[in-house]
């Protein structure tokens, strides 16, 4: 940093400042004070504010749309960055959104080959959350998910395969209510890099959108469920140093 030479002869703020300070005029009065107050605070303030300008600047990361700028590594779900949602038709009118608040999920990620990542999830059924007042106890029910007997619905990946640079498919294992059936989701990639890993700590993150659909009847559930039920996913996965000694 460069600190201005107060007293160099190009300077008019250091000359002004020695005249005032060797030559003291004989009578003094309020312009005089006013001015000498604000040259000193002058020569306060502008070496500060050149120290201040060169201060390194923190720039918030961000997601890009790269896969491989995610390092290989394990990952978890960050479980304040995640949605998991169930899309239902209700009665051919309209499609019903039922969300689960509770999941978990184990991400092996290898960008050099990436088929063969692999993937665990879990979701607790009974966090099953509708708008419908009560709804959401009768879906953890025994009449429909029956929570108490299976409390969790998981799905464990067999197969990465990338289709382009933002988009690819992992099929794997899904299980509900006790029934275990091959399912495929399509993933699109969101945003991956350097990043805060699920708190202020730095790592990695990698986010993504996926979609799938499950036959309810596969599963049990009530016959008035007919159609096609999607499964819609939007979350993270941070990678923590913790998790890679």
């Amino acid at each position: 940093m460069r600190v201005p030479n107060w007293a160099a002869p190009d300077c008019r703020i250091g000359r002004t400042l020695i005249d005032v300070a060797m030559n003291p005029p004989e009578r003094t009065n309020m312009r005089h004070h006013l001015a000498i107050g604000a040259l000193v605070a002058l020569a306060v303030t502008v070496p500060q504010a050149l120290g201040a300008a060169e201060q390194p600047v923190f720039v918030i990361p961000l997601g890009t749309q790269d896969a491989t700028r995610a390092i290989a590594g394990n990952y978890t779900l960050d479980p304040n960055h995640v949605g998991v949602v169930a899309r239902v038709s209700h009665l051919g009118f309209s499609i019903s959104i039922f969300r689960f608040e509770k999941a978990k999920a184990d991400l092996t990620w290898n960008p050099k080959e990436i088929g063969k990542s692999r993937i665990t999830a879990t979701v607790e059924a009974a966090s099953i959350t509708s708008n419908v007042p009560g709804f959401a106890q009768e879906l953890a029910g025994p009449k429909y998910l029956d929570a108490a007997k299976f409390p969790e619905a998981t799905f464990v990946s067999t197969g990465f395969k990338q289709t382009d640079k933002m988009h690819g498919k992992v099929a794997g294992t899904f299980t509900l209510h006790g029934k275990s059936k091959p399912l495929t989701f399509d993933v699109t990639l969101i945003g991956a890099g350097p990043g805060f890993a699920g708190s202020m700590e730095m790592g990695h993150v990698i986010g993504i959108h996926a979609e799938g659909s499950i036959n309810p009847q596969d599963f049990d559930l009530p016959k008035a469920f007919t159609t096609p039920i999607g499964l819609v996913i939007d979350t993270e996965f941070d990678r923590k140093k913790a998790n890679n000694p």
